[in-house]
């Protein structure tokens, strides 16, 4: 190269699943029957509504210009009416929230319009690992802090010192949680809140599986009165709407924050295109009854992902929700690749160590729900074959 590339990327490694993608590509290509039980990616189509929504948009000649950096108002419309029939969370659709281009989007944005070099921002362990990466990228300085797998992956505050409370800027947290699939309660976030409150921190809660598997009326942080004060929520139409390509997700919370991410999202981007936003319309009014036929699917193939881990004698909590399934493994291993590799290799069926987000996940591995029920009764028949 003519010139060497930013610092920045001396702490950021490529993205696992892309590597891990390439190698499996490269055993299918060698003619391995690899079933992949991976990647959190929604295998069922959008509503016919959405499809229809999206292709007449389309159609029209007029709608394919540059759009708004805050989406058209009756998407924004929209989500509010989704918010509030979904979580009963009041929000003003003019000025509390922005629509972004899917909710990865919105995690870079945050980070760049709240932190400076060398601030501190807390991240779950385990947890998603952009995060921590875009954390890096913003100059900033990640600092892990324990779940507790013995109180529901509750965030153990006794794993995070004093003086990183008092310097942090920003806390991540991810409730309902990837990958542990617990829920989330309404203890967790008034101690959060009253955390955020104490060390002046802003909290960021990362949302988009509540709708998947919920145990009784699905989660959100704003659902705690005074929350909107130092809470930002981002969601997503990726899992709860099958439209991961779409590139649908929101952020939301009290208009002076969602001003600043918006001086950010106007200079990264140009906007959304006209027929998806129109198509997320149609998504967003779908009634109960079609995510209540989705989460059919869902728990059929939950039943098999158990048999699953128990044909690799992992031990798993039966209160998970979202899309995918997490477990942990036998103490006869020393380390999760043991197992995974193994699996791939001889059973040729990838699963996800769970190594990848965060120490706190080196026992674990998880198995993805975004997979027909006869591909996981065969992953099941060729992991049940290798007698683990």
């Amino acid at each position: 190269m003519i010139i060497q590339p930013s610092k920045k990327l001396d702490f950021i490694q490529e993205y696992y699943f892309s590597r891990k993608l390439r190698e499996i590509a490269e055993m299918v290509a060698a003619g391995k029957p690899i079933i992949n039980l991976g990647i959190g990616n929604p295998d069922q189509a959008p509503g016919q509504e959405v499809i229809t929504a999206l292709h007449n948009s389309a159609a029209n000649v007029k709608n394919h210009g540059y759009q708004s950096y805050i989406g058209i108002p009756a998407l924004r419309k929209a989500m509010a009416e989704w918010y509030l029939h979904t979580y009963q969370v009041t929000l003003d659709f003019n000025s509390e929230i922005l629509p972004l281009l899917g909710s990865k989007e919105g995690i870079s944005h945050i980070n760049q319009a709240f932190l400076n070099p060398g601030d501190k921002v807390l991240i779950p362990n385990p947890g998603y690992p952009t995060y921590a990466s875009a954390a890096r990228l913003a100059g900033a300085i990640p600092i892990s802090y324990d779940l507790d797998e013995n109180n529901d992956w509750a965030p153990d505050w006794s794993s995070v010192s004093e003086e990183d409370l008092n310097e942090a800027k920003i806390l991540w947290i991810n409730y309902p949680h990837m990958p542990t699939g617990a829920a989330g309660n309404e203890e967790i976030f008034k101690e959060v809140l009253a955390k955020a409150l104490k060390y002046k921190f802003l909290v960021v809660n990362d949302n988009p599986y509540s709708l998947v598997l919920p145990k009784g009326r699905p989660v959100s942080f704003l659902q705690i009165e005074g929350a909107k004060e130092v809470v930002i929520e981002l969601n997503s139409l990726s899992k709860s709407h099958n439209l991961a390509g779409a590139r649908v997700g929101m952020v939301v919370g009290a208009k002076e924050y969602i001003q600043n991410i918006l001086k950010v999202k106007s200079n990264m981007d140009s906007g959304m295109y006209l027929p998806v936003q129109e198509a997320a319309v149609a998504a967003l009014a779908l009634p109960d009854e079609w995510h209540e036929e989705r989460n059919k699917v869902y728990a059929s193939r939950l039943e098999l992902a158990k048999q699953i881990m128990d044909a690799m004698n992992c031990t798993y909590q039966d209160n998970q929700v979202g899309m995918f399934f997490w477990a942990k493994i036998p103490n006869t291993y020393q380390h999760v690749e043991e197992l995974t590799e193994r699996v791939l290799h001889e059973a040729n069926v990838f699963l996800t160590p769970g190594f990848i987000f965060g120490s706190k996940g080196e026992r674990f591995v998880r198995i993805s729900l975004c997979c027909n029920n006869e591909m996981l009764l065969e992953a099941l028949n060729r992991i049940k074959a290798l007698n683990l």
